[in-house]
């Protein structure tokens, strides 16, 4: 059973940063692709930065050049890197496999942009 601990959201102002890390369970976790998603309220949960077990990473267009994932296979840990943050990023982070399976969201961790 494969489980993920998403930590490292806050409250932090218009430009600002933050780093988010995602702990796994599990000893296969390096041949996932993951990913990290988020849920703003009244909206679907969608698919922000993924990346496969070798490295290669994609982003949505929404959050290009601002934001960074990245993954430590031996800590079983996947990273998200938020820059330069907007309003409209204010959401539930969470992280999963890419695709997602349904069975492993975790809590996510609540990033509000605001000043």
């Amino acid at each position: 059973q494969v489980q993920f601990v998403e930590s490292g959201g806050g409250l932090v102002q218009p430009g600002g940063s933050l780093r988010l890390s995602c702990a796994a369970s599990g000893s296969i976790f390096s041949i996932y692709a993951m990913g990290w998603y988020r849920q703003a309220p009244g909206k679907q949960r969608e698919l922000v930065a993924s990346i496969t077990g070798g490295g290669s990473t994609n982003y949505a267009d929404s959050v290009k050049g601002r934001f960074t994932i990245s993954r430590d296979n031996a800590k079983n840990t996947v990273y998200l890197q938020v820059n330069s943050l907007k309003p409209e990023d204010t959401a539930v982070y969470y992280c999963n496999t890419s695709p997602p399976y349904t069975g492993f969201w975790g809590q996510g961790t609540q990033v509000t942009v605001s000043s």
